[in-house]
């Protein structure tokens, strides 16, 4: 949809599911940083096959508003009459969706099946940031030079998605490279919806000069912004998870991250003890 609510439907996928990553990770890393119990590693492999339908859903959710709002394609792709295609733009949103619903799908049958090797549905994943990277660089071709320049610098998030997915095929569980995928599709959520403000002005306001070269500038300077206040979010929600695995670990009883300093004092504290009454004997 070439308008604001085509933009700000994918951003709000992406931002949910960048929020949820910032989350999920942490959590998962520290708790079994502290204790690897098999019953915590298969409860978050659960929410991993959970989050595979979740993508499912808003994958549907996305091709049908595409397809069938009310000057979409409605499933026609090319007009006989009229001998031209129809609607290419919703048509590639369309194939946007529909790989990261393939995603899903590979999400699902990773846990359900052993069969299907490890880091495949990273290896889907990526596959799919990257086709929404190539779609989205033929898709502002011979546009007006701001429309351009604000496509653009989503592909800067875009295809560092795509890379640091590619990296986690090989370099499973890695918490710096989950956490970095995280941060770039928060950027990609608010980026999205930053691209419907700019060119859709949905609230009114004056609209933008798409040839003043000083807009172009605070476009680029504003895109850093948003990933300024990505970072902060991973760093925000790191300490909430660090906080809450604490917490959870002292209720509990169990040790928790941190002790490992201490006891080693304790330790040496106890053995100078032992040795100094072993002098004395």
């Amino acid at each position: 949809m070439a308008n604001f609510k085509g933009h700000a439907l994918p951003g709000s996928f992406f931002l949910l599911f960048g929020l949820w990553w910032s989350v999920k990770y942490p959590l998962r890393y520290l708790s079994q940083k502290v204790n690897k119990k098999s019953h915590r590693i298969y409860c978050f492999q659960r929410v991993d096959a959970i989050e595979g339908g979740i993508k499912i859903i808003f994958a549907l959710i996305g091709m049908l508003a595409e397809q069938f709002v009310p000057d979409g394609p409605h499933l026609y792709l090319y007009s006989g009459e009229n001998r031209d295609w129809v609607k290419l733009m919703n048509w590639q949103h369309t194939t946007m969706y529909l790989f990261y619903g393939l995603s899903g799908v590979v999400d699902v049958f990773t846990y359900i099946s052993q069969v299907v090797p490890q880091g495949l549905d990273r290896l889907m994943l990526s596959v799919a940031v990257f086709v929404e990277g190539c779609l989205f660089y033929y898709h502002v071709l011979h546009r007006p030079m701001l429309d351009q320049h604000i496509h653009s610098l989503l592909l800067i998030a875009i295809f560092s998605g795509a890379c640091s997915t590619m990296l986690e095929v090989f370099l499973r569980d890695n918490i710096v490279l989950e956490m970095f995928r995280a941060g770039v599709t928060i950027i990609q959520g608010t980026w999205f919806w930053q691209i419907g403000v700019v060119l859709f002005q949905p609230w009114g306001g004056l609209v933008w000069d798409e040839k003043d070269h000083s807009n172009i500038m605070f476009l680029t300077m504003c895109f850093f912004w948003h990933w300024a206040a990505a970072v902060a979010i991973l760093a925000i929600n790191y300490a909430l998870a660090y906080c809450c695995i604490q917490r959870c670990r002292r209720g509990s009883g169990e040790p928790y991250i941190g002790l490992g300093v201490r006891q080693q004092k304790r330790d040496i504290s106890s053995q100078a003890a032992f040795l100094n009454g072993s002098d004395e004997e």
